[in-house]
């Protein structure tokens, strides 16, 4: 379903906050991690309903993700962090995203007044609509029949979304997304969210090694729970409102000395100051895994390899549907 980006786009991240003009409204619940091609057939469900009653039409989420929350020495790889998940849900024709704060008294309030003094008071919703495994409240006892039985009392309607399944009939998961980027399978990844992934992150001062051995690189420092595959990357990225093609590497940098994981991106055909940048990166293909040279010749003769490579894959790429152009770095933008 291709939908328009909202003309007035409203987030919210204090729920005492809630603004008028989206009361009376359709609210799609849910993590939304990676707003994938599961989430995105709630989010579609949802807009069916608001563009039926003529309402306005906004996503509830969370932040912290509940997991890092209940298990803070394992935080959970962000696919989407909220800066980047509130982009994609403007951008998929939603009118505003609502970022609750997730705490364990958040976790503790009970299924009842989560549906009356949030979802009824509070927001004045009309109709929720959810995916079969979401669950809220204390203990967990908001379940989708709950949901639906609370709703058919109070006046609101509710939709709930069965699971989403790939063209191999596996469910359609984070999870699952995850585990494809942690081996370095982006074609997989990239696949299951529908569009190409993406992370914005500040350019850092490095040690300049780089640039000695011919290939300057920005500096990226990622969240340290980002289970991504260490090694090369082709990518496309934004900065300053413009796009440029690039070779990535992620990781600790074996032939030298071996530190925390950096992401390292080297822009193709581009000179200039970038530090204290931000910059969004996408994506494209993982080229190989991480490797140690015996020799910085040794090592630059493999990354003249990898940036024609990176080349090839990026002159011959288009985008995954309307979302994956709406959100990424493409040329013409």
């Amino acid at each position: 379903m291709t939908h328009l980006p909202a003309l007035r786009f409203t987030s919210v991240t204090d729920l005492a906050e809630f603004p008028d003009h989206l009361r009376g409204a359709v609210v799609a619940i849910g993590n939304f991690d990676g707003v994938h091609r599961g989430h995105r057939a709630v989010l579609d469900a949802a807009l069916a309903v608001a563009h039926g009653r003529e309402v306005p039409a906004f996503v509830l989420t969370f932040e912290p993700h509940p997991r890092t929350v209940f298990a803070p020495d394992k935080p959970v790889f962000r696919l989407t962090p909220a800066e980047e998940r509130a982009k994609i849900v403007a951008a998929y024709g939603f009118d505003g995203i609502v970022t609750a704060p997730f705490t364990r008294a958040f976790a503790s309030i009970e299924a009842e007044a989560f549906v009356e003094d949030i979802l009824r008071q509070r927001m004045g919703i009309v109709h929720a609509v959810t995916g079969y495994d979401f669950h809220f409240g204390r203990a967990r006892r908001g379940t989708p029949e709950f949901l639906v039985e609370a709703g058919a009392a109070d006046g609101f309607g509710v939709t709930i979304v069965t699971a989403e399944t790939d063209e191999s009939g596996e469910a359609v998961s984070s999870s699952r997304i995850r585990a494809a980027l942690a081996e370095g399978d982006v074609t997989l990844a990239n696949a299951l969210l529908g569009y190409r992934w993406f992370f914005s992150a500040e350019v850092a001062h490095g040690d300049k090694r780089g640039r000695e051995l011919g290939y300057p690189t920005a500096n990226l420092a990622l969240a340290e729970e980002t289970a991504l595959a260490h090694g090369i990357y082709a990518v496309r990225v934004r900065v300053d409102g413009r796009v440029h093609d690039g070779v990535a590497s992620f990781g600790r940098r074996p032939t030298f000395d071996n530190g925390a994981p950096l992401f390292e991106v080297h822009l193709f055909d581009f000179t200039g100051d970038l530090y204290g940048r931000k910059m969004e990166v996408m994506l494209a293909g993982h080229l190989r895994p991480e490797e140690r040279f015996d020799s910085a010749e040794a090592l630059v003769d493999q990354m003249n390899r990898d940036s024609a490579e990176a080349r090839v894959l990026l002159a011959s790429l288009t985008p995954l549907g309307d979302l994956d152009l709406a959100l990424n770095a493409w040329p013409d933008q």
